[in-house]
């Protein structure tokens, strides 16, 4: 019997079937849109949700805090490019009446960032020379072939390259290398790139990527880490470093700055401790240290044999090279310059050079822009000596170009960095100027009367954590102004909680996202993100432990922590 002649239509719901349908396909729609649009309505709607901070109470201080705020949720989730989102202090900042747009301006290329372009140009001319290659080679072979060893030689070479050129192209430069001399050691049936099984015992599907070996993952993933450590050796070395440097001038312009020669006497022994205290670590977890009856020491274990072909392959490689140009030399003698001038500019234990040239204040960054004028000034071809020659075929038909050319710097300089430095600077300024840092200085009083040890590690350890998800760059620019208050507060030298906090925003070893190394070495190694999160957490742990357990004391030595100086007072 039909259900209709039973029951009512009346009492029968109806169920619209086509409309549960459609509203199943309008929420897949919505979800897909919300995923592909959700930087720009994050864009939109997130300055308009922090519209409360200041509208209630329309203070010059409580507007300088809604473009921080709003300029930290942009660099957190990268909603904008970071080089754009650092302009917007030239936009606001003047509609806001928070600071003029001449002194914004001026934030945009203090003596910091010409000291960043200086020290990137001599970067780029090394590497245009491919000076550090050879370098590179010559030292690995000096260090010997062994697994262990090649994996030492190659770290070292990257720690040292890096304190002088970017951490990005330290470790684009080591990748192939690492790549090369791997698959000729397997080739010759010494070692394995890549499991030949996974886990289970199964040949790993397509789709999923070969999985590398552990041998393979140490030496991709150390000298990633190694990038980054060495770029804590030299203020050169880092945006974060050059980020701090400018910050610290800009908060305490009555101070000493900060100085090549002190950064380097603190920053060295502890680059140098973190960084071979890391690859026992490393080599422990991957490659059986400690541990030789283990399945990962049997692996490594080539003999002599294995050693003979990786020496073979670096010396090929180095005759590849052949011998070593005029372009390198004057490189070479240009890079030792410009080492010497950052150096010897103000040593502390003698009459620096610029004492003796003027009574001026000459800083780093006019030491780098001496070796810049020179690198576009010596040709990179001494063919210029035959000018006069009486055999016609040796004398130059055209100049020839210099070390390095303006065509080369447009395309290497990363020009938005530069911007992303202005734009913590400007945030720094307008913070003074609009009084926000004294209300952040009230708000903090509680926090900064606990023991300044305590006071240092939790904001490392703040940094730490937050650098692992966002730009080191940003991150600094967040957290620093916010330090500098502190230390007033507390009545502590600024030294003391911003150096540290700022090398913390270099401790970026956990994710492939979390710095440009870690993602350059993760993607041709295939490595699995958990066993990136492994090991960087133990380094991690080695570089704080390291910080803490040095720097309160060391440093301390080098600014004398316990006496708060006189032009740190408001």
């Amino acid at each position: 019997m039909a259900v209709s002649k039973l029951v009512p239509n009346s009492l029968v719901p109806s169920v619209p079937v086509k409309t549960f349908g459609t509203m199943a396909t309008k929420g897949r729609l919505l979800i897909n849109a919300l995923r592909v649009y959700w930087k720009t309505l994050f864009v939109i709607i997130y300055p308009l949700a922090l519209l409360p901070v200041f509208v209630c109470n329309n203070t010059a201080a409580l507007r300088c805090l809604y473009v921080v705020l709003l300029m930290a949720g942009y660099w957190v989730f990268e909603a904008l490019p970071l080089a754009v989102t650092s302009l917007i202090p030239m936009v606001l900042f003047p509609l806001m009446g928070v600071l003029d747009s001449d002194k914004v301006s001026l934030c945009y290329l203090k003596e910091t960032n010409m000291m960043f372009v200086g020290g990137l140009v001599i970067a780029i001319a090394v590497e245009h020379s491919n000076l550090h290659t050879r370098v590179a080679l010559h030292v690995i072979k000096l260090v010997g072939c062994s697994p262990r060893r090649l994996n030492l030689g190659l770290v070292t070479v990257t720690m040292f390259v890096s304190m002088w050129i970017s951490n990005t192209a330290a470790a684009a430069m080591m990748i192939p290398i690492i790549e090369a001399t791997l698959t000729e050691l397997e080739s010759q049936g010494i070692g394995e790139v890549y499991e030949s099984n996974d886990l289970d015992g199964k040949v790993p599907d397509a789709q999923e990527g070969k999985r590398p070996t552990k041998t393979t993952m140490c030496y991709y993933i150390s000298t990633a880490y190694a990038a980054s450590i060495g770029g804590c050796g030299c203020i050169v070395g880092s945006g974060t470093n050059l980020t701090f440097k400018g910050l610290y001038e800009t908060m305490f312009p009555d101070s000493p700055g900060v100085e090549f020669t002190k950064w380097m006497i603190l920053n060295v022994p502890l680059m140098l401790i973190i960084m071979y205290l890391s690859v026992v670590w490393l080599q422990f977890w991957f490659m059986g240290l400690f541990r030789p009856s283990s399945v990962d020491a049997k692996k490594i274990r080539v003999g002599t044999q294995g050693e003979t072909v990786a020496r073979k392959l670096i010396g090929q490689k180095i005759n590849e090279m052949g011998p070593m140009s005029f372009h390198e030399k004057a490189v070479g003698l240009c890079f030792i310059l410009s080492i010497l001038l950052w150096f010897f500019r103000k040593p502390q234990f003698i009459a620096g050079w610029a004492e003796l040239i003027t009574q001026h204040q000459v800083r780093d960054a006019t030491a780098a822009l001496i070796v810049v004028l020179l690198l576009f000034i010596i040709p990179a071809k001494p063919d210029f000596i035959y000018i006069f020659s009486k055999d016609e075929a040796k004398r130059p038909k055209v100049a020839s170009q210099a070390l390095v050319t303006w065509k080369i710097i447009q395309q290497k300089m990363p020009w938005g960095l530069i911007f992303l430095l202005g734009g913590g600077f400007a945030l720094a300024e307008a913070s003074k100027v609009s009084g926000m840092s004294h209300m952040i200085a009230e708000h903090l009083r509680g926090f900064a009367t606990l023991p300044r040890i305590y006071v240092m590690v939790i904001s490392c350890l703040m940094a730490s954590t937050l650098t692992q998800f966002s730009s080191n760059v940003a991150v600094a620019n967040v957290i620093l102004p916010v330090l500098a208050e502190m230390s007033l507060v507390a009545k502590l030298h600024p030294m003391y909680l911003m150096m540290p906090a700022a090398l913390c925003c270099s401790y970026a070893y956990c994710l492939p996202v979390s710095t440009p190394p870690n993602a350059i070495a993760a993607g041709p190694c295939n490595m699995p993100s958990t066993e990136m999160a492994k090991a960087g957490l133990g380094v991690t742990l080695i570089s704080l432990a390291v910080l803490f357990g040095i720097f309160p004391y060391y440093g301390g030595v080098i600014w004398d922590f316990d006496t708060f100086p006189d032009w740190a007072v408001e």
